[in-house]
């Protein structure tokens, strides 16, 4: 069944045999599906009182413990400014707390409070729950081809995973 990017396709096809305009096929539907995906996954978060930049921060302070801004920068893809925006509206919630380096006085250390700790683990499985619907529609197998087809795409594109 045609969709709206296979119309799009053909009036170019028709404006401009001369191109070859298959890429605008994938790109096309990659950018159509993140808005949708967004969409959704915002409607999800918000049910938390949560967005997506306060949700991932959480989500990477509890999948990996106590961070350093850096390291919470690195692993969240975020630049310094966001990362200190984003702690101290955090901060401001009680959802987390940042404090000196027991270790090295120069370091500040970024962790969950009780509170956080808590919103995070209600929010995640009702995220999961969200992302195992919206990939409803493609079995275990193609979501596992299509990830490696993806992860394939973003490494082509300099967008390996960070070494520590």
């Amino acid at each position: 069944m045609p969709d709206h990017v296979d119309d799009i396709l053909r009036q170019w096809a028709e404006a401009r045999p001369d191109l070859d305009v298959s890429p605008m096929g994938v790109i096309g539907r990659l950018t159509r599906l993140a808005r949708v995906l967004d969409g959704e996954l915002r409607k999800t978060f918000a049910r938390h009182d949560l967005d997506r930049s306060s949700f991932d921060v959480l989500a990477t302070l509890r999948r990996a413990g106590t961070l350093t801004p850096n390291d919470l920068m690195r692993s969240a893809m975020i630049t310094s400014g966001a990362v200190t925006q984003r702690l101290d509206r955090l901060e401001e919630r009680g959802l987390v707390v940042r404090a000196p380096d027991e270790t090295n006085g120069r370091r500040v250390l970024v962790d969950l409070t009780e509170k956080g700790l808590e919103l995070i683990d209600r929010a995640l499985p009702d995220h999961v729950d969200t992302e195992h619907r919206l990939l409803s529609a493609v079995s275990p197998q193609e979501r596992d081809e299509l990830a490696s087809m993806l992860r394939n795409l973003l490494q082509s594109l300099g967008d390996a995973a960070q070494e520590d």
